[in-house]
């Protein structure tokens, strides 16, 4: 029996203190994708939007489920790649990443990438279950049977992650293919809905009656009851019989910081409208070179026919300069490697981070990087632990041993307002 969707893509920008969304979420007639980016200032959305942009070219295609699945693949590696290209011509955009959830349909069948801890959730002949796997530390401690489900609800450490899309070669995500059915409905969500909403509250919405747009909406607003402190964003599709047309949702749908970015851009009369327009569109702006598109020589100037002498010795001298450079650059290498096996704890976006490298620059070389942003909000800290992190004083030879660093700052924090509460100080 032949398949289609009907979905709908709600996002918001939540209650916390994020001044842009740094989610990404797009929802077409083949394609779900979405991605919870993250950075600070404007690399998360930065990283989240040049994921969708990569991955929208395959809504409109059709393709077998086999090679859906090695497209879906590829593509993912694609958009890590060009997260590694915009961090090498971006110094600022270092040590963005992205969680990344997509679906990509072929006949009944959807090819399932996923990275990072955003979540994809099914309903079934009424029963409600998580698909997805979390790439977190609450996941390994119960993976190893150290904490229990309803732990890990309430787990301080849930938002720390193990593996999302960094732009380095080692960010595999997990693959699989599933058969869909009609009556089926598919929940993609961020963190900013299933760490603020309990399980049991999720389930009884998605479970319920109304169209995705409906579902959608009120995911959205119990988030923000729930106070969510982070952007929140959900796709709700429905798997309908392919035969009822008037199920199926055809228009695309884009929402949070791709939107921002292709909108940025686009002309409302000329707007594209297909799938494969929308894609295109959105695919040249994240491309888009960032010069004339002219052949010009080293120092900016137009190349001449009557330059090529010139441009000879040029050659030789640009040939020794490079074999300095190679050599420099090989001593380079070799230190940078050194700082980024060390660790140290600091203030990010207002939350007790932990950083990767070390804090100090050279020249115009970053030698740290956004490695793990807690849910510790630097004010909630004693005054002492606050000068601390300030100070940058607390470092680790291990990414463990700076988890414990955070530990401790948690158990100080918790410590303190307990003294509060009972009238003393700390």
């Amino acid at each position: 029996m032949s398949i289609t969707l009907r979905y709908a893509a709600r996002t918001d920008l939540g209650l916390g203190s994020k001044t842009r969304n740094e989610d990404s979420a797009y929802a077409g007639p083949d394609l779900l994708v979405l991605a919870d980016g993250m950075g600070g200032h404007a690399a998360g959305d930065m990283a989240s939007s040049t994921v969708v942009s990569e991955l929208i070219g395959l809504d409109g295609e059709s393709y077998g489920s086999d090679e859906a699945l090695r497209r879906l693949a590829s593509a993912v590696h694609d958009a890590n790649a060009r997260l590694r290209t915009e961090m090498d011509s971006d110094p600022e955009l270092e040590g963005m990443g992205t969680t990344l959830i997509a679906f990509l349909r072929s006949g009944n069948m959807l090819a399932l990438a996923n990275i990072g801890d955003s979540r994809a959730y099914l309903v079934r002949d009424g029963v409600f279950s998580q698909i997805t796997k979390d790439h977190s530390f609450v996941q390994t401690l119960l993976d190893d049977g150290r904490i229990t489900a309803e732990e890990a609800e309430h787990h301080p450490q849930r938002s720390l992650v193990t593996r999302v899309l960094t732009g380095r070669e080692d960010d595999e995500p997990d693959l699989s293919l599933r058969e869909a059915k009609p009556g089926d409905r598919l929940l993609l969500c961020c963190d900013g809905l299933s760490d603020y909403v309990a399980h049991s509250t999720i389930e009884e919405i998605v479970t319920g009656d109304g169209t995705p747009a409906e579902i959608a909406d009120a995911l959205i607003a119990i988030a923000l009851k729930a106070a969510t402190r982070d952007n929140v964003t959900v796709i709700v599709a429905d798997v309908v019989d392919g035969n009822d047309h008037s199920s199926s949702t055809t228009t695309p749908q884009i929402v949070g910081a791709a939107a921002a970015h292709e909108g940025a851009g686009s002309d409302a009369e000329s707007a594209p409208r297909t799938p494969a327009e929308k894609a295109a569109a959105l695919s040249r702006e994240a491309n888009a070179p960032t010069d004339d598109g002219g052949t010009d020589d080293e120092d900016g100037r137009p190349v001449l026919a009557e330059e090529g002498p010139r441009r000879f010795t040029g050659l030789r001298r640009s040939l020794l300069a490079l074999l300095v450079v190679a050599i420099l650059a090989a001593i380079g290498f070799f230190g940078y490697a050194a700082t980024q096996r060390q660790y140290y704890i600091a203030e990010h976006d207002g939350k007790v981070t932990i950083y990767q490298g070390i804090s100090q620059n050279l020249g115009p070389i970053r030698l740290h990087s956004v490695n793990t942003v807690s849910d510790i909000w630097v004010d909630d800290l004693p005054s002492f632990d606050r000068s601390k992190v300030s100070s940058l004083s607390m470092t680790a030879g291990s990414r463990e041993a700076a988890i414990g660093i955070v530990e401790n700052l948690r158990a100080d924090m918790v410590t303190c307002q307990a003294q509060v509460a009972d009238g003393s100080s700390c």
